[in-house]
C-alpha cells in the first residue's frame, strides 16, 4: 500500500491526516517566506506532537522555508540560510519527522554553477543532520542546482563525500524528494524518470504528486489537482508506482481534503 498525505496546516497535522484517512502530513515550521526561528504550532508543543503522531501512526514531513538558498554565492543569503536550515533540521528531528524537504536552490545568472554545488558540499559538512535532508528538484531558473537530471547528478557528486558536523552520516543523510510538477515544468519527461533519478541519487524518499497548470518545459511552478492539468497522466502514475516512496499532494485540492486527488489516483491504480 502506498502511504499518502498532503501538505497541511501546521496547527494539527495529526488531525489533518486522520480527517483524510491518510498516513502522512507535511507542513511548515513557521512562515515559508520568512527568516524567523522555526516554531511548532501544535498547541501542546513539540514533544506532544511527536508522541501523538506516533500514537496515531501518522508520519510527519517538514518542508523548509522557500527563502532558504544554501547554494547562493551571496553571503547575505547563504549564511543565514545555513543557520535557518540547521534550526529547521533540529526542530524537525525533535518532533520525530521522517525528513526535512528543502529546495535545491540556485546561483545568480552571473555566477558559476560550480560554486553553488560546492556551497552545498560545505553546507552538508557544516550541518548536524539529525534526520534525513531531502533535496527537492525545482521547476525553473538557469542557475538552479536541481532543475535537470544533469544538474542533480552534479549536485550529488558534490555532496557525495561530505561528512556532517554531528557525525550523523553526512551524504548518507541526504535524500531526494521528487516533484512531478517541477520535473514537468523543467522539461524532463516523467516516463522512465524513476530509474534515471535512482541511478543518480540511489534513493527516492518522498514523491510530491502534483499536476501542472502550465506547459511542459515552461519553467513555471504552478500546481494543479491531479488529472486537471497538463502533466502526462501515465507518467505521473508511473512515477508513483515505481518510486515506492511515500506520496504527498501539494495541490489546490489538498487544502480541502485531497479527496479528488486520492480518487483520481485510486482509479488508475485499481
Amino acid at each position: 500500500m502506498i502511504e499518502f498525505g498532503a501538505h497541511v496546516d501546521a496547527a494539527d497535522p495529526v488531525a489533518e491526516a486522520r480527517s483524510r484517512g491518510a498516513q502522512l502530513s507535511q507542513f511548515f515550521l513557521g512562515d515559508p517566506q520568512g527568516w524567523k526561528t522555526p516554531a511548532v504550532a501544535y498547541a501542546a508543543g513539540p514533544d506532544a506532537l511527536r508522541a501523538d503522531a506516533e500514537a496515531a501512526g501518522v508520519g510527519l514531513f517538514v518542508h523548509a522555508p522557500y527563502v532558504l538558498n544554501v547554494a547562493s554565492t551571496n553571503n547575505r543569503v547563504r549564511i543565514p540560510s545555513r543557520k535557518l536550515l540547521q534550526q529547521q533540521v533540529s526542530l524537525a528531528a525533535r518532533i520525530g519527522a521522517r525528513g526535512l524537504v528543502v529546495h535545491g536552490g540556485h546561483v545568480g545568472s552571473d555566477a558559476d554553477v560550480d560554486a553553488g554545488f560546492d556551497n552545498w558540499r560545505k553546507c552538508i559538512e557544516g550541518l548536524d543532520l539529525a534526520l534525513p535532508l531531502l533535496i527537492e528538484n525545482t521547476a525553473g531558473g538557469t542557475g538552479a542546482m536541481a532543475r535537470t537530471l544533469e544538474r542533480i547528478d552534479r549536485l550529488w557528486s558534490a555532496v557525495a563525500g561530505a561528512v556532517d558536523a554531528g557525525g550523523s552520516g553526512g551524504s548518507g543523510q541526504v535524500g531526494f524528494c521528487l516533484d512531478t510538477c517541477h520535473f514537468h515544468a523543467a522539461g524532463v519527461p516523467l516516463d522512465g524518470l524513476v530509474d534515471k533519478v535512482l541511478a543518480i541519487t540511489g534513493r527516492i524518499d518522498l514523491v510530491h504528486a502534483n499536476d501542472s497548470r502550465d506547459e511542459f518545459g515552461s519553467g513555471a511552478d504552478r500546481h494543479a489537482d491531479l488529472g486537471t492539468g497538463l502533466v502526462d497522466a501515465d507518467g505521473l502514475v508511473q512515477v508513483i508506482v515505481e518510486a515506492r516512496a511515500p506520496v504527498v499532494f501539494e495541490t489546490p485540492g489538498a487544502k480541502q481534503g485531497s479527496s479528488a486527488d486520492v480518487a483520481w489516483l485510486a482509479a488508475r491504480l485499481g
